[in-house]
C-alpha cells in the first residue's frame, strides 16, 4: 500500500471496524484521510488519526450534498487523486432494532436505506472521479442481509440493498479499473453492533458455534481490506467477502450446543 492514498469513512472509536481497517492500511504504508460527522465524533477521531500520522480530517454528513461535495473537493485540492475509499457508515433508529420487523416505520426505513445504502452509491460516484488510474471501493455488510437475524430488522433489508449496489457499481466502474467489494464480518463488539437487540447473546452464540470457534477480529478484517485495496486484489470485484470464523456455512448449531 506504499504510495497509495485514500479516505476512511465511519471511524467512531478504536473498536470500530473502520479503525481496524485504517490501522491495517497504515501498517502496509497507506496514507489516510478520515471523515467524521459533527464536533463530538471529530474529537474522537482526531487523536486516532494522529496516531497513524494523519492530520487530514473532513466533516461529512452523507445526507447533505453540499457536505459531500466539500469533502471531495478537499481531497482533490490536497491530493489530486485517491486510490481507495472505505465506507463504514450505517444507521437505523435503535428503538427499531428490537421487536418485530413488521413494525418498521416509514421514516426509519427511509433513513436506514438512505444512510446505509444510498450513501455508498453517492460517495462511489464522487470517489470514482478522483480515480483516473483505477482504485478500490469497500463497504461493510452483515449476514442479516440474506438470512433472518434476530432484531437486525430493517438493517437486514438495507444491507441486502447495499450488497446489490456493490454488484451494480462493480459493473459500472469496472471499465475504469475501479473495484467494488464488501466485507461481511460476523458479530463485532462495536458501538454500532451494541445497538442491536440481543447483541451479547448473538456474539456468544456465533463464537461458540463457528467452525473456528471464534468471531472475527479487527486485525482479520483489516487484513482483508488491505488485500482488497492493494494490487493483490486487482482481479477481485463485485464480491461479498465473508470474515466470520466460518459461521455462515452452518446449517445448525454444533452438537455440543444443542
Amino acid at each position: 500500500m506504499t504510495g497509495k492514498r485514500g479516505l476512511v469513512m465511519g471511524v467512531a472509536n478504536d473498536r470500530s471496524i473502520a479503525w481496524g481497517i485504517a490501522s491495517a492500511l497504515h501498517a502496509e504504508g497507506a496514507e489516510l484521510a478520515f471523515s467524521y460527522q459533527g464536533e463530538a465524533f471529530g474529537k474522537r477521531v482526531e487523536p486516532l488519526a494522529a496516531s497513524v500520522g494523519s492530520d487530514f480530517l473532513v466533516d461529512v454528513d452523507v445526507m447533505d450534498d453540499a457536505s459531500l461535495d466539500a469533502a471531495f473537493a478537499a481531497l482533490k485540492a490536497r491530493w489530486g487523486t485517491i486510490d481507495f475509499l472505505v465506507h463504514a457508515i450505517a444507521y437505523s433508529d435503535k428503538t427499531e432494532l428490537t421487536g418485530r420487523f413488521i413494525n418498521t416505520s416509514r421514516e426509519n426505513f427511509r433513513n436506514s436505506l438512505t444512510i446505509s445504502c444510498y450513501s455508498f452509491i453517492d460517495v462511489a460516484r464522487r470517489a470514482s472521479e478522483l480515480m483516473p488510474d483505477g482504485g478500490s471501493l469497500i463497504t461493510l455488510t452483515y449476514q442479516g442481509s440474506n438470512r433472518v437475524t434476530p432484531f437486525y430488522n430493517v438493517m437486514g433489508v438495507a444491507k441486502a440493498a447495499l450488497e446489490s449496489s456493490v454488484r451494480y457499481l462493480a459493473n459500472d466502474l469496472g471499465p475504469q479499473q475501479i473495484r467494488v467489494n464488501a466485507i461481511s464480518p460476523g458479530p463485532m463488539k462495536t458501538l454500532a453492533g451494541a445497538a442491536i437487540g440481543g447483541a451479547r447473546k448473538t456474539f456468544k452464540t456465533t463464537e461458540a458455534n463457528a467452525p473456528l470457534r471464534a468471531n472475527a477480529t479487527l486485525e482479520a478484517i483489516g487484513g482483508t481490506a488491505a488485500y482488497l485495496c492493494s494490487d493483490y486484489g486487482a482481479c477481485t470485484t463485485g464480491e461479498i467477502v465473508i470474515v466470520d470464523g466460518g459461521y455462515h456455512v452452518l446449517g445448525m448449531m454444533q452438537p455440543e450446543n444443542m
